[in-house]
């Protein structure tokens, strides 16, 4: 009898201790979950009220009167001063104007403005000294697992090298480049497969030859130190591996290529997007 008792009151012993542990992974878990979702709403916001900064309307500026439209549209991406385009585009869209001081103000790091025409990402890019700085600090300098959209520290500020890695993490809510893979989606491809890079200097607009997953450390990371015969057969071993629809777009060692770069499910690999400077 005294065992039976024994034996019972262990079991309840055990059952409370089960109890208390399941609540305390319970509240940890809820803690966790809250805490991301405040931390993806405090990334996403700050980047938000960039984006107002950056396209807000100087004083100086002043509005560009509507005129009639042509009959016939010339092409909009004829080259200006060498590989500067127009900022007009095909369709409704245009790169906007960035407002690179009121940036600087805030982070002197910032070299560019990325904008995807037929995906929502448009972010400033930044570039600091080492490639670790921004993968867990913002564009303001806050700590926030969305970090920053940003350039291979070995790269040269001003997309002229052959080609310019670009950074970005793949949040789970969508941002930063989150939403990168979206360009395999043939909707998505079909309607444009243009980007652009504002900088300070000039508005570069590129012509997407090539999406596909690869290993983190595989040959997509090469950079070149001139153009040439190497290069160029890069770029074809490049558009050989896209998982996109096979549409002709020609390649020369001369291009300037950008290559965006975000992780995958499998910590292994990384989801890469290649455009050329038209």
């Amino acid at each position: 009898m005294k065992d039976r008792k024994t034996k019972k009151k262990i079991r309840e012993i055990a059952w409370r201790a089960a109890l208390v542990v399941s609540l305390c992974v319970f509240v940890f878990c809820a803690y966790r979950l809250i805490a991301i979702q405040l931390e993806y709403k405090a990334g996403t916001e700050e980047y938000d009220s960039l984006r107002e900064i950056a396209m807000e309307t100087t004083p100086e500026a002043t509005p560009t009167p509507e005129a009639e439209e042509p009959e016939e549209t010339p092409q909009d991406n004829t080259p200006v001063e060498g590989d500067e385009v127009a900022a007009q585009t095909s369709g409704d869209f245009e790169a906007p104007d960035i407002n690179f001081d009121a940036l600087r103000e805030i982070n002197s790091e910032v070299v560019g403005w990325i904008v995807m025409e037929s995906i929502d990402i448009s972010y400033p890019i930044v570039k600091a000294e080492d490639n670790d700085k921004y993968l867990g600090t913002t564009f303001e300098g806050k700590k926030n697992g969305a970090g920053a959209i940003f350039m291979e520290h070995t790269n040269q500020p001003d997309f002229n090298d052959c080609n310019t890695l670009i950074y970005g993490h793949n949040m789970k809510n969508g941002s930063m480049f989150g939403s990168l893979n979206k360009i395999l989606e043939e909707a998505v491809y079909s309607k444009s497969r243009y980007f652009w890079i504002c900088t300070p200097e000039g508005k570069y607009r590129y012509e997407i030859f090539s999406a596909y997953e690869t290993p983190a450390d595989g040959e997509t990371y090469t950079l070149f130190s001139e153009p040439g015969e190497e290069f160029k057969a890069y770029l074809d071993a490049m558009k050989e591996k896209s998982a996109l629809p096979q549409i002709t777009i020609p390649l020369t060692g001369n291009d300037k290529v950008v290559t965006l770069s975000t992780c995958t499910a499998n910590s292994a690999n990384r989801f890469v997007v290649q455009g050329k400077r038209v």
